[in-house]
This record gives C-alpha cells, sequence and structure tokens, in this order.
C-alpha cells in the first residue's frame, strides 16, 4: 500500500468526498491514481461510498479503482456502506466483484457491520448474495451471535429465513 499526499490526490479525495463529477473525470484522466491511500488509508472509493456519492463511486470503478482496497484498519469500502446502510452503492459493488467476505485487522465483515449497527437491509442483501454467516471475529463471534447480543430481531429473522449458500 502507497501513501500519497500530493495536491492532485489530495484534489481526487475531494472531488470523491463531494461527488465532483466534472473535476473527478479530469483528474482520472490527467492520470491522478484512483487507487492512492491517504493518511487513514482511505482510497478515493472508500470516500465517495462512505459519502453516499453514487455516481463518483461508479466512475471511479470505470477508472479500475481497486474495489476490495482496504485502508489501514482493514475496512472496504463494501463494509463503509453496510455500516451507513446505503444500498444502492452496496449492489453497485457487489455488481462489479467487492468481496462479501474479506475481513478486517479485527475480523469484522461486511454482514457484522451491517447486523451490528442495525442496518438490516444490508444484513438481507448480504445474506442474499452468499456473505459467509460462519466467520468469526477476533472475538470469535459469527454475524448471527452479535444480533442475538444487540437484540436485533430484524436481523435475526434474515439469519433464520434466507438460506445458507453452499
Amino acid at each position: 500500500m502507497t501513501f500519497y499526499s500530493t495536491q492532485s490526490t489530495d484534489v481526487l479525495f475531494d472531488a470523491a468526498r463531494k461527488g465532483d463529477l466534472p473535476l473527478l473525470k479530469q483528474l482520472i484522466a490527467e492520470g491522478t491514481d484512483v487507487n492512492a491511500h491517504g493518511p487513514r488509508g482511505f482510497t478515493p472509493l472508500i470516500i465517495a461510498t462512505y459519502n453516499n456519492q453514487l455516481e463518483a463511486s461508479r466512475l471511479l470503478l470505470e477508472a479500475k479503482a481497486d474495489i476490495n482496497a482496504q485502508d489501514f484498519a482493514g475496512n472496504t469500502a463494501l463494509m463503509g456502506i453496510c455500516f451507513n446502510g446505503y444500498e444502492d452503492i452496496a449492489e453497485l459493488l457487489l455488481e462489479n466483484g467487492a468481496d462479501l467476505n474479506l475481513q478486517n485487522g479485527s475480523g469484522g465483515t461486511a454482514l457484522m457491520f451491517a447486523t451490528m449497527f442495525g442496518r438490516n437491509n444490508m444484513v438481507k442483501l448480504m445474506l442474499e448474495q452468499g456473505a459467509d454467516r460462519d466467520l468469526r471475529d477476533s472475538r470469535g463471534l459469527t454475524a448471527e451471535q452479535m444480533a442475538q447480543q444487540v437484540g436485533n430481531t430484524e436481523a435475526l429473522h434474515y439469519f433464520e429465513t434466507i438460506g445458507r449458500k453452499v
């Protein structure tokens, strides 16, 4: 992972955050690295998705942004949007090959984030897409066990009713 802090990459991060499509297109055309990592390891794609910038996310993916890039904590764009509940961006990421089962530095997955933060639309989507419900975090917990701990009955319903992928 290369850390960048040049004027063009700083502008790229800001354009991704704001969803400034004309500026993003210009920076991409100029060859600015769409996979640059900022001070916390965020990439422009992670920033765009976290800030609910669907079209900016689409543009970055078209420019070959690494869909599974991880920040310094090991979090991906998919994990961030599961925390926030942005289903349209989740669908975009999944359609473009985001890995449902990547784990961050604490063993957390997108499904776990959705479960812990009550983003049940995302729990349902992750399970329907075949997320591995048996993965465990650094505490040894599965996403379903997390749902039990926090009393997320809607998520528990999805764990019970959405079939396991083999």
